[in-house]
This record gives structure tokens, C-alpha cells and sequence, in this order.
């Protein structure tokens, strides 16, 4: 019998502030990706829709520095805009953005989460996207008001060791089994964790989210500060299974060799815990640029800036075409569960319901 190291459990004290709510819609971008990125890729000119954009723009940038700043730098090389980023958690930007009202300086809002980005959708502070953006994405990785847009996806997934759990659960349901008591690894305070929650309580009701709570609860589950270090633990057999996204384990395979990991993606198919959310980003209406702003969005969603996204990160392209990563299911085998992204901004229920059952912890 394996020995445990010693947990620590710290009760979070909890804001309900507009900013404290929004600020778990964030997220943490992992700063340990593959700098090798594929060269870049300029857009054709019949396929460019930035003609005629010029000037500067400020973008509130979720996503972090070390992820997206080649890629600004790209965007200005392709079509002459400069780009000023304040970078942020998602969240945070997006009280900004919500505090600061018509008054806020950001042109563009490039969240991390979906949920970050329905909040200011719904205070109405974005401005309708083009056609021609709009159109590269499927219809449920983007605003069903047309005000924002995701540009690469990210699918929830039981990463687990197949030395100490080699048939692993197939749906967040099986997790609950007293058979995984104490194994399980979560990051509590992570966006990506209480996004799965909240797409939990969009589609079974609060009751049942609540009840799956307390059962997982019961399991006592290991919390950990972020996802990479859930990955880090069940590489390492201090638990046998952990709740991430999946790019974290190609980030490790990508960082240290195939060889040197033990770890592996179970995916979830047609299951809730195989939530597929998005980064993405919006224009806001009060820009001084917006067509530059406009330009900016249409290349997240170019090919040049999908085939970045799948080399730097690791995440999914959401435009036909484009081929994810080696070693991924390929995107339609995924088969996540239809909810829209926009929901997931009921983050204030999700952190309420999560204290309530004493796993807003860490």
C-alpha cells in the first residue's frame, strides 16, 4: 500500500464582488510550452480580411505573455497594426472591462475562457463580429449573438497512470466509486475545473450538480494549486487519477520526451467531464480602432493563427483544415456536450456551490 504525502487543506475566503467572481473565469495559460513554434504563416492576400487596417490597438490579453507574444508580433509583421497587450487573468480583465464600462481603453478582449467572455457579452459592451470571422468557427464555439468568437479549444480529460490505474474511469460519474478514495487529483481554484462544474450545473440542474459534490467530495479528493502540478502528481504516482485539460500532458511529453512520461489522456466522449471549451475574443463596441480590432479577432481564427495555437500550445484548431496536434483524437471524435459556452459565466452559483460543499479549497 502506497503512503500518501501529507494534504494540506486551506479554506478560501470568498468574494462576490463583480471582479472576485469573475476572476476564477480565468484561467493559468501554462508557461512551460514548446517555444519550437512552426514559421510563420502570412495570409494570402484574397484571403486577408484585414485590408485596409491601420494604426494601433490595446488588447486586454488573457491569455499569457509567454504563450501569445510571438504571435502579436506575427499579427503586426502580417498587416502593419501594432498591438499593445495588458495582460491579465481573464477574469480580472473582464471586471475590468465591466467596471471601466464604455470608458474602457481595450479594443479587443482575448479571454482564456468562454465563461469570462459571455459575462461582458451580456453587459452588451462588445460590438457583432464579421461574417466572414463568424463563419470560420462552428456555431457552438462562438457567441450565439455574434459578439465573439473562440479561437482554439481545449477538452477536458482524465489524465491518469496506467501503473496504478490501467482501466480508468470512462465518465466523471465512475470518479465517485469508493474505489478511487484519496487517488483522485483537482485544482479547485482553477477556471478550467469550475468551468466543468458550472457546464455540471447548465445541464443537470443544482440538485444533481450538488449531489455529485458532495459524492466527490466524500472521495476526498487531492487538491492541487494548478493543473500542471495534478499532471506532475499522477506522473509521478502520488495519485492515480487527476481532472485537466489535455494539453498539459503533450506540454510534459513535449518538454521532457515520450520516454520520461508515464502519464496518460483518458478522453470522455459524449460524457460531461469531456467539456470542450474555448479561448476566444471579442471586439469592444467603443473602440477608436475597430477595424483594425476586427482584423485582429479574423487572424486568431486565420490559418496562420490556428496552426499557432495547435505548435505553441497544444490546443485544437476550430476551423476546418487545420490538423491538431500528433497524438490527439481527432476533433469530431471528441463529442462534447451541446451547451452553450455563454452559460458558463454563471461563475458566481458555481463558487457558491463549491464553497458550500467544502471544495473550494486548497
Amino acid at each position: 500500500m502506497r503512503t500518501l504525502p501529507p494534504r494540506t487543506t486551506l479554506a478560501i475566503v470568498v468574494s462576490f464582488t463583480t471582479v472576485g467572481m469573475l476572476a476564477a473565469c480565468g484561467g493559468d495559460d501554462s508557461t512551460t510550452a514548446d517555444s519550437s513554434v512552426a514559421p510563420a504563416t502570412t495570409i494570402t492576400e484574397d484571403a486577408n480580411p484585414c485590408d485596409g487596417a491601420s494604426g494601433s490597438l490595446t488588447v486586454y490579453s488573457g491569455r499569457s505573455e509567454t504563450l501569445v507574444a510571438d504571435l502579436y508580433t506575427r499579427f503586426t509583421a502580417d498587416t502593419g497594426v501594432t498591438v499593445e497587450a495588458r495582460y491579465g487573468d481573464s477574469g480580472e480583465l473582464a471586471g475590468q472591462i465591466l467596471t471601466e464600462d464604455s470608458a474602457t481603453p481595450a479594443d479587443v478582449f482575448f479571454s482564456q475562457d468562454a465563461g469570462a467572455l459571455g459575462a461582458v457579452s451580456q453587459s452588451g459592451l462588445f460590438t457583432e463580429l464579421t461574417a466572414s470571422t463568424l463563419d470560420r468557427v462552428p456555431v457552438e464555439f462562438r457567441s450565439v449573438t455574434n459578439d465573439w468568437v473562440g479561437a482554439s479549444g481545449r477538452v477536458r480529460v482524465i489524465v491518469y497512470n496506467p501503473e496504478l490505474a490501467p482501466t480508468p474511469p470512462t465518465s466523471v460519474d465512475e470518479l465517485l466509486d469508493p474505489a478511487w478514495k484519496g487517488e483522485i487529483g483537482f485544482a479547485p481554484t482553477n477556471a478550467s475545473w469550475q468551468s466543468f462544474v458550472t457546464a455540471l450545473r447548465v445541464t443537470r440542474g443544482e440538485d444533481a450538480a450538488r449531489e455529485w459534490l458532495e459524492n466527490f467530495a466524500a472521495n476526498e479528493p487531492v487538491a492541487y494549486e494548478k493543473n500542471a502540478a495534478v499532471r506532475d502528481a499522477v506522473n509521478a504516482g502520488e495519485v492515480s487519477l487527476g481532472l485537466v485539460n489535455h494539453y498539459y500532458l503533450f506540454e510534459k511529453i513535449a518538454a521532457e520526451g515520450a520516454d520520461a512520461v508515464v502519464a496518460e489522456n483518458q478522453y470522455l466522449p459524449g460524457d460531461i467531464g469531456g467539456l470542450v471549451n474555448v479561448a476566444g475574443a471579442g471586439v469592444l463596441g467603443n473602440s477608436d480602432n475597430v477595424d483594425a480590432a476586427q482584423c485582429f479577432v479574423s487572424y486568431l481564427v486565420s490559418d496562420a493563427g490556428q496552426q499557432y495555437f495547435v505548435s505553441k500550445s497544444f490546443e485544437y484548431p476550430l476551423v476546418d483544415g487545420i490538423s491538431q496536434a500528433d497524438g490527439q483524437p481527432d476533433f469530431d471524435e471528441l463529442d462534447p456536450p451541446a451547451i452553450d459556452l455563454s452559460d458558463l459565466s454563471s461563475i458566481a452559483e458555481t463558487q457558491e456551490l463549491l464553497a458550500d460543499v467544502g471544495l473550494l479549497t486548497l
